[in-house]
């Protein structure tokens, strides 16, 4: 086996379209070819450089693949400088430990204190290994992969961080009677009013979502503040998708301000693995004239509230007015991207509406040896 440097644009394609080859094709989700280009060519928002590898068999099959970067302010919020990898897949387990041998040595040489990983590029963007759950099908911005990869990463000496579950309710769990849309006096009496996040201002809404989203997660140990130019990036096309009634907003009464926001998409997780990742102009306009077809199930992307309004039961709100939309426009399920098992806070909105957990979730660490003190 042998590993070596992306340089081609076929050797980017081999590495797009590993996960497609050696997985279950109704499990696994394949990286989005739009959010993997700009890794290789350098168009990236990520500030550091990044690099692409991949594992090769003596038949000059492509059997692992993986990035290798850094970032100084996961490094600030982890306590020491890191070497950071993702995006990272394994044919096998064969190919597995010898992948993560290397990222070992890689590690020893560059000075860094530590591997952390698997991250695409952030913890707070996407990555990670999933624990349990197998029998589950990933979706979009989440992880998947076979039942033995924990165990190799934990025999290769990586231990678990941030341990995490993703979440699924089914909207025909949820007591109308009990959690229906909320009142106009609810939402009077916790001093906000209801909006929408209209697609067609998308762009404009941006910059309210990052004011709230950076400001709600900054006490969480892996979280690095979202510049505008990751979000845009994070979000390219997402006008497309956009329901608008998965986008409830919570403003405040007087001022007009976003105080608490959910942000669901569709599910079109089915769409991603049969084209493969590769949703360039001919897979996206296929997409919008089928978009009615993945309007059943949806995605919990990402919800917050600001500091100031926390502790006053308007998130809880928001997830009613969610869940009263769902039904109503004939979704049967909801998936949220992983949440931390120190969060009781976010699981309880999960809990509330029947919800449970659906992947258990982890990144992994592992210290360094300086190549000095080998």
């Amino acid at each position: 086996m042998r590993i070596h440097t992306v340089e081609t644009r076929t050797e980017l394609d081999e590495f797009q379209r590993l996960t497609s080859r050696v997985h279950p094709r109704d499990l696994a989700v394949p990286l989005l070819e739009s959010t993997v280009r700009p890794w290789w060519n350098g168009h990236s928002p990520h500030p550091e450089p990044i690099r692409l590898l991949v594992l090769r068999d003596s038949a000059g099959d492509v059997i692992g693949r993986t990035t290798v970067h850094t970032d100084a302010r996961l490094d600030e919020r982890l306590g020491q400088p890191s070497l950071l990898f993702g995006a990272t897949d394994f044919a096998d387990a064969a190919a597995a430990r010898f992948l993560l041998a290397h990222l070992d040595e890689l590690g020893s040489r560059s000075g860094r204190r530590q591997l952390f990983g698997p991250v695409s590029l952030l913890p707070n963007q996407a990555g990670g290994v999933i624990t349990s759950g197998f029998e589950e099908r990933g979706f979009v911005d989440s992880a998947w992969n076979p039942e033995w990869v924990p165990s190799v990463y934990e025999d290769a000496g990586f231990e678990r961080w941030g341990e995490s579950d993703t979440w699924v309710v089914e909207t025909s769990a949820a007591r109308p009677e009990v959690d229906g849309a909320p009142s106009p006096a609810e939402w009077d009496a916790a001093g906000v009013r209801l909006d929408y996040g209209a697609a067609s201002k998308v762009d404009e809404l941006l910059p309210e979502l990052r004011t709230v989203l950076n400001a709600s997660f900054a006490a969480l140990p892996y979280f690095t503040e979202i510049t505008a130019a990751e979000l845009a990036a994070a979000t390219d096309g997402l006008g497309h998708l956009i329901d608008e009634r998965l986008l409830p907003l919570a403003r405040d009464a007087e001022t007009g301000e976003l105080v608490s926001f959910i942000l669901a998409v569709p599910d079109i997780t089915r769409f991603v693995q049969e084209i493969e990742g590769r949703l360039g102009v001919t897979a996206g306009l296929r997409l919008l004239a089928s978009r009615r077809r993945y309007r059943s199930e949806a995605i919990l992307v990402i919800q917050g509230t600001h500091p100031d309004r926390q502790g006053r039961g308007i998130l809880t709100l928001l997830s009613r007015q969610l869940q009263a939309n769902l039904a109503q426009a004939g979704y049967r399920r909801l998936r949220s991207t992983y949440v931390g098992r120190d969060n009781p806070g976010s699981t309880a909105q999960f809990r509330r509406f029947g919800g449970r957990p659906l992947h258990g979730y982890t990144f992994y660490r592992k210290p360094t040896i300086p190549e000095d003190d080998l």
